[in-house]
């Protein structure tokens, strides 16, 4: 199914199918049912890496229905306010204090409660969702930061919001930020996006071009899932980035393996010589924070210190630890 690249505005593009294949009459005996069968193989093509075909085996015919399903509700969860964010702390490794919070998007489906991310959140990217979705997270962290200052009396707290693939390649991202910003009065650096590496090296030189314009405004990067994708120490020289957030494979052994250990010793290192802070997701063990803090790492996030919890919940978990 590869097709040879082709030029268009002077840069090399090449189109790939998926395509799903259903028989008569193994399969199905009528027309509909056919492309009912040949739609669910072609949703396993899709699964399965693209530019591919597949044939129709029993069972794809439930999932396909299932996908259809999820895909309809999906398209009309922002327009009927089904999401929602929920909040995760981050610490300062060496005190404990509030350093932070992760915004991650949760969807409660009417009839179904919280659909977990996985189960929606690639769908939705497929889609182009997250292009609409995405300003709506911005804008709900900045209006909830917002709220913890004037009506709760928390002061600043910052939030951290994960910009998706699309939105990285959006013309209207710029703008979106700084309305939102200037709407709830929140400052800049308040707002700390992450990005992945993998995303960043998709056309790293747009990426670098809108982060820089980003983090001209006043607006904090950090690269998310440090050590799993494949960036350029080039590239990482020339992003405007202020934190690295290390992957939680790592952090999960870093207390019985010693390659872990050295592996995250090398990476916190490595930050701390460019001037990078070091967020360590995932931490869920004392024995793993007290491995991290014996190599200098700065901020813990994960269940250890807190789950992600509703607006309403972390607050009350905000206001604890500031009247402690």
């Amino acid at each position: 199914l590869a097709a040879e690249p082709f030029m268009l505005l002077g840069k090399p593009l090449r189109l790939t199918s998926s395509a799903g294949l259903a028989l008569y009459p193994r399969d199905a005996d009528s027309a509909t049912a056919l492309l009912v069968r040949a739609e669910a193989a072609m949703y396993r093509a899709k699964e399965r890496g693209r530019d591919q075909c597949q044939c129709y085996e029993a069972g794809l015919g439930a999932a396909a229905s299932r996908r259809v399903d999820l895909e309809h509700a999906l398209r009309g969860a922002l327009a009927a306010g089904q999401f929602e964010l929920h909040y995760q702390p981050k610490l300062h490794a060496a005190d404990q204090r509030i350093a932070g919070l992760e915004a991650l998007l949760r969807w409660r489906r009417p009839g179904h409660g919280l659909v977990p991310p996985g189960e929606f959140i690639h769908l939705a990217e497929q889609l182009g969702l997250l292009v609409q979705i995405g300003p709506w997270v911005v804008e709900e962290a900045c209006r909830q930061m917002a709220q913890w200052r004037d009506e709760q009396g928390l002061g600043t707290v910052s939030v951290a919001v994960n910009l998706s693939p699309s939105q990285l390649k959006s013309h209207s991202l710029m703008d979106s930020v700084c309305a939102s910003v200037l709407r709830h009065r929140i400052e800049p650096g308040q707002l700390e996006m992450e990005v992945t590496e993998s995303m960043m090296m998709d056309e790293p030189e747009q990426a670098i071009a809108i982060l820089q314009e980003l983090a001209a405004e006043g607006v904090h990067i950090s690269i998310d899932d440090f050590g799993t994708g494949y960036s350029s120490m080039a590239y990482l020289k020339r992003l405007p980035v202020g934190t690295l957030k290390l992957d939680r494979h790592f952090v999960t052994e870093i207390a019985s393996d010693p390659r872990d250990a050295d592996l995250c010793a090398g990476v916190i290192a490595l930050a701390h010589k460019l001037g990078l802070k070091v967020v360590a997701e995932g931490v869920e063990t004392q024995e793993q924070a007290d491995a991290l803090l014996a190599r200098d790492c700065d901020v813990f996030q994960g269940w250890l210190f807190g789950r992600p919890q509703a607006a309403a919940e972390i607050t009350a978990y905000l206001r604890g630890k500031l009247a402690g």
